[in-house]
């Protein structure tokens, strides 16, 4: 079974490529399924459901959504696998843009909003810095200079990733990255795998629950800023 990890900030359009795609490897006979990771709340599920792919979601609440993902994604994987699916998508909203939820040996996909500003590659992380595919929506919205400078932006933070532009609503560009995703290498060891990128670390007195303010209250990990005079 191939597993493919989407990541990307909320509401950059993840659903709406993913969901395009399949429909090309499902109907050719392809049987997928998705992996949703949220925090809060997701009814992200309906909408694969209403296309007749299994889904499996799981929300992390108030723990970290890379460490939730990565404790996790050996079950899920088994439940892809218990399912006789072909393809498994892991969908994880960048939620600090600090997120790193690729694996080594499986293939990797970043979506990103043209319309969120020309400096959001640069303030992407691992997600961005380590995908071999950078999906890039709402780019119809914006002029061709704006989409050009845009792609240019993500070349100066990950120049070996393929780029590929889709419309969310309309599907145009789904075609192409439902080729990728055929071609995306699977057989990869996933248990005793390893992440193309470390997850973010803070084990801190407010990590576990501590709501008082003040160096009284703080243990764990801490990071200080260097304050001038």
């Amino acid at each position: 079974m191939k597993l493919i990890t989407v990541a990307g900030p909320p509401s950059s359009g993840k659903t709406a490529v993913i969901t395009k795609a399949l429909r090309f490897l499902h109907s050719e006979g392809l049987r997928v399924g998705v992996l949703k990771f949220d925090c809060l709340v997701s009814r992200d599920a309906e909408v694969f459901q209403a296309e007749g792919i299994p889904v499996l979601t799981g929300l992390s609440g108030n723990f970290c959504p890379d460490h939730f993902f990565i404790t996790n994604i050996e079950d899920c994987f088994a439940w892809g696998s218990r399912h006789g699916l072909d393809l498994l998508i892991s969908e994880s909203a960048g939620l600090c843009n600090r997120c790193a939820p690729h694996i080594r040996g499986f293939y990797a996909v970043c979506v990103l909003d043209n319309l969120s500003g020309v400096e959001t590659p640069r303030k992407i992380g691992p997600m961005l810095k380590t995908a071999d595919l950078v999906v890039v929506t709402k780019g119809d919205i914006v002029s061709q200079a704006e989409r050009e400078v845009f792609a240019f932006r993500i070349r100066q933070v990950n120049a070996k990733a393929r780029i590929l532009f889709v419309n969310g609503i309309t599907g145009q560009g789904a075609w192409e990255v439902s080729r990728l995703w055929k071609k995306a290498p699977e057989d990869a060891p996933l248990t005793g795998g390893r992440l193309r990128f470390s997850v973010p670390s803070a084990v801190c007195s407010y990590c576990f629950g501590q709501t008082k303010i003040g160096e009284d209250f703080q243990s764990g990990t801490i990071r200080k800023m260097t304050i001038p005079d």
